[in-house]
């Protein structure tokens, strides 16, 4: 007989107060410290963590994503790391199905879901879900990818600011991905992706949402990315790449155009040499976690903690918080 997976068999700790049941959202820029923090919350409270990062997903991805490795999970189960191929399409409505799935199998254990990552679009689509746009259509993006490839930087989001430009206000002009989306859904719904966002969602229903947010200094935060985007290279990255390439991972494949692994396939093409790309990988992660702060703002009733998630004062605040949050939800 194979042991037990961690927490299936454990006690319930928690129950629906008023009808509704506890969630906690742990979210912050990049390298602030949530995976910690998630573990801290998920070992107190009888947890279990629930990735919200769109690169996590992918199986062997690992260095460059800073996965918490297995052996450093505490026993704490993790959901939704490592539950896509490396070279598969996994959407945002791919992870909304799932992470509602999987907060609901937590509820029904009496487990505290715990929420961690920083793709915010992936948590806004799991809490407040998407709108019922149309299929993807393969052919329309390989042209839209073959144009922005071919046409100078900010063509496709120029494109996008004629069709849409609520969506393209709200979307970044170097996020190719979600730009060639809002003109695929402008073209083929003939409506704005922005107008259909406000018609037929349906919001998760069932749980009371606790948000906390982490805000580090910011240049605490940048000394903390220079470090990690060193420590990614000098820890294995490119080797890693390497192994994903030989397995047959298309370097196509959408989660080797996330920071860290563009640059390293830039490096072995010769175009940037390690220190170009360990500065390009900073450099750019930095505007990356600025972004997500601006995104995070806009997230109703976020508790902010001044600091990084590994840090015990830090810790100790937010699990007192919560220790006053959850009382209601207690078992007897």
């Amino acid at each position: 007989m194979g042991r037990p997976e961690p927490g299936k068999h454990l006690p319930p700790t928690l129950r629906p107060h008023d009808g509704v049941y506890p969630l906690v959202v742990i979210l912050g820029p990049t390298a602030s410290g949530k995976s910690d923090l998630a573990l801290s919350t998920a070992g107190r409270f009888g947890g279990e963590v629930i990735n919200f990062d769109a690169v996590q997903v992918y199986r062997g991805f690992e260095i460059g994503t800073a996965k918490t490795p297995p052996e450093q999970r505490r026993g704490i189960p993790h959901h939704l790391i490592d539950s896509a191929g490396p070279a598969e399409i996994f959407t945002a409505g791919d992870y909304a199905r799932r992470a509602r799935a999987v907060v609901a199998e937590v509820r029904s254990r009496g487990r505290l879901p715990v929420m961690a990552g920083g793709t915010g679009f992936y948590l806004r689509a799991a809490l407040e879900g998407l709108f019922s746009g149309p299929q993807r259509d393969e052919n329309l993006r390989r042209r839209l990818s073959a144009r922005a490839e071919q046409k100078p930087a900010g063509h496709l989001h120029r494109v996008l600011a004629r069709l849409d430009p609520v969506s393209a206000a709200r979307i970044h002009r170097n996020d190719t991905p979600k730009i060639i989306r809002a003109i695929e859904v402008r073209l083929r719904a003939r409506s704005p992706m922005s107008a259909l966002w406000e018609q037929g969602r349906a919001p998760l229903e069932g749980f009371a949402v606790i948000r906390v947010g982490l805000n580090p200094a910011r240049e605490l935060l940048r000394e903390r990315i220079a470090a990690r985007s060193a420590r990614m290279f000098s820890g294995g990255l490119l080797e890693e790449v390497r192994q994903l390439l030989d397995r047959g991972v298309p370097r196509e494949a959408r989660a080797f155009g996330s920071l860290g692994y563009r640059q390293a396939l830039e490096h072995m093409q010769g175009l940037l040499t390690l220190e170009q790309a360990m500065e390009e990988t900073a450099r750019l992660t930095r505007r990356y976690a600025k972004r997500q702060m601006t995104w995070f703002r806009r997230e109703p009733g976020v508790n902010w903690f001044s600091g990084f998630g590994d840090d015990p004062t830090i810790v100790e605040q937010v699990l007192e918080l919560l220790e006053e949050k959850l009382t209601p939800y207690r078992g007897a």
